[in-house]
């Protein structure tokens, strides 16, 4: 037989090819296997082990208090390059351990630790204050403790049981009220004119650029609604610690000659105050719940639990049926919104889909929006308005702020529940269009050119507005707040001119609201929850659902390995599923101003990178 070199060349090759191919089928069997053992073990390996008696649950709330998850994994680590990483707390998981601990007999105290937590509006920290109440009447003593109170967090701190300063904290209430910036000079300076279209009286978003201080009608509306959330605010503080009516206010104003009188020590003034217990270093609270609770020899501490644990301890029912709740929070856009934005076409998908839902008997749509595109939050108030037309009741739940476009979205539910705090009304529309006609002439900038009719380049901010285009806008704007103010009278039952009255533009609290007419009535999100079960006939022990968008295999898979926003950060570059280049595109914008912040707004509607047709937005910040 004769020697083919060639032959035996290729039997070779392919050989040597068959053994990698299955090495590399090998390896990555061998991978798969070993994820999957991982996760298996992840999900079932152990279980979890029952707490002991006298398991003292502890929230150390660190992050900012937010409604849901600010989309995504790849969402919170984009978000979260902008600087040590955005942490977030739920407040329907902080709600969930409170309530789940008033039953749970193994649980004793609780010790809320507050200091870094932020965000959150009076709403929401009223949420918190009232789930506090609910621990304490069921017999069980919840201790706060701080180096340092603010605002926010002291209304939390109020109500519970014993309340610690660090001796070098303070509580500082400072009340409610803002000074903007206003620019009106400035552009004049410059050359730049802003033309504004509206309808709504008390409407100031656009003050700032078109005046050197407020209007008359918008320090009336600031002084009603700011002295209203305050007397709410001192009501609440004073009744939760037995306080006599008007000591708040008595404080502040003595606190001057409090301080000097304390030689400087602010947590002695607080004491003094009766705004707390006591005053103790974090060790020395430490060494309190040991002798109270039980000792932990494996973390030389006493015996706890917290938040991410115990709630992963309670997990929802995930079969029977459901209230669905959907959550927009952040400003209204048209498209589909990124993290603490409201989507109008991502949203809109949401409640689609819980509507289609067989399971889904009823819906909670939880707000907190300042409001933004009128055209999107059609979109999302049409949606519901299906919802209910396929006989799943919606019930609205207000949080910190539902105002503008966020009143907009309420107006097809079958009740509306606010909080008293809640900041919400705003029925007004704008248009704004800055032209620096007068920035050119001074640079010996010129525009000319040749047009088919007159609207094809009618807004050139280079040019003067031509008055023609103006009035368009303007009669688009006359009938998006007559859109506006009939959708909301038929919502309400009454009449387009009685909601005109309140209308206007106007920012009202919950309570004023209410009285208004313009929500049903005041409440808490699990009053809107136990609404909306009762509507659909659900009985007392229904399932929860949150519609979010749904997560990528990969997003799922580092969560369930429990990988950090950096480390999930690493491996998605590395397996190419994130630009290596992300973080530099990231961390290329700084934290704004509020100036750059303002104007920044205003060169983002010069550039249409705003819509300027119609905006329904309040500019109401969270108090």
């Amino acid at each position: 037989m004769s020697f083919k070199p060639l032959s035996s060349l290729r039997r070779g090759i392919g050989a040597l090819w068959r053994g990698l191919d299955a090495t590399r089928r090998f390896v990555l069997n061998l991978i798969f296997l070993l994820i999957l053992i991982f996760l298996v073990w992840g999900m079932f390996g152990g279980g979890l082990k029952p707490l002991a008696p006298k398991t003292a649950l502890v929230l150390d709330l660190k992050g900012e208090l937010v409604e849901e998850r600010a989309g995504s994994v790849r969402d919170s680590v984009v978000a979260g390059l902008s600087g040590n990483g955005r942490r977030l707390v739920r407040l329907p998981d902080v709600l969930k351990a409170l309530d789940s601990a008033a039953k749970d007999p193994n649980v004793g105290d609780v010790l809320l630790l507050l200091d870094e937590m932020g965000g959150g509006g009076l709403a929401s920290v009223r949420e918190i204050g009232a789930a506090v109440e609910r621990v304490k009447a069921a017999g069980k003593r919840v201790v706060v403790w701080g180096g340092n109170f603010d605002q926010k967090r002291y209304l939390i701190a109020a109500h519970a049981s014993e309340v610690y300063l660090h001796p070098m904290g303070m509580v500082l209430i400072e009340g409610f009220g803002r000074h903007r910036n206003y620019y009106r000079d400035a552009l004049d300076k410059v050359g730049v004119t802003v033309n504004l279209m509206k309808v709504g009286t008390y409407k100031s978003f656009a003050e700032p650029f078109i005046g050197n201080g407020p209007s008359q009608a918008a320090q009336e509306a600031d002084a009603f609604l700011y002295n209203g959330l305050w007397t709410a605010y001192t009501t609440e503080v004073e009744q939760a610690r037995k306080l006599p009516a008007g000591a708040i206010a008595k404080g502040i104003d003595e606190l001057p000659q409090r301080l000097t009188a304390a030689n400087g020590n602010a947590a002695k003034v607080a004491l003094d105050w009766k705004l707390i217990d006591g005053i103790k270093t974090r060790d020395e609270v430490r060494e309190m719940f040991v002798k109270r609770g039980a000792y932990d020899a494996r973390i030389k501490s006493f015996r706890q639990v917290g938040l991410d644990d115990y709630v992963g301890r309670h997990p929802d029912k995930p079969f029977g049926d459901a209230v669905a709740v959907v959550v927009a929070a952040g400003d209204i856009t048209e498209g589909t919104g990124g993290p603490g934005m409201v989507g109008a076409i991502s949203t809109s998908n949401l409640i689609r889909s819980v509507r289609e839902d067989d399971s889904v008997k009823a819906v909670v749509l939880r707000i907190n929006s300042p409001g933004g595109s009128a055209y999107g939050s059609e979109l999302i108030r049409r949606e519901l308005e299906l919802t209910r037309a396929a006989g799943k009741p919606v019930v609205v739940s207000m949080g910190d702020v539902a105002a503008s476009g966020g009143y907009w979205i309420s107006m097809a539910a079958d009740e509306v529940i606010a909080d008293p705090s809640t900041v919400t009304g705003s029925i007004g529309v704008f248009a704004i269009l800055p032209t620096a006609d007068k920035v050119g002439d001074k640079l010996g900038i010129h525009t000319a050119g040749v047009t088919t009719t007159w609207l094809a380049d009618a807004y050139n901010p280079l040019r003067p507005l031509d008055p023609r285009f103006g009035q368009l806008i303007q009669s688009t704007i006359n009938h998006i707040y007559d859109e506006f103010t009939t959708k909301a009278a038929i919502a309400r039952r009454t009449t387009p001119a009685k909601i005109d009255e309140v209308g206007q533009g106007r920012v009202w609290t919950g309570t004023q609201a209410k009285e208004r007419g313009l929500v049903d009535r005041l409440g808490s999100y699990g009053d809107a929850l136990r609404s909306a079960a009762k509507r659909a006939h659900l009985g007392d022990d229904f399932r929860v659902t949150y519609a979010e968008q749904p997560a990528t295999l990969a997003e799922r898979l580092l969560e369930r390995m429990g990988l950090s926003d950096a480390q999930a950060l690493t491996v998605q570059v590395r397996l190419g599923l994130l630009p290596a280049d992300l973080g530099a595109a990231a961390l290329g914008g700084s934290t704004a101003a509020a100036i750059g912040k303002d104007l920044g707004w205003l060169s983002a509607v010069a550039d249409r990178k705003q819509p300027f047709a119609a905006v329904t937005h309040c500019l109401c910040g969270v108090p």
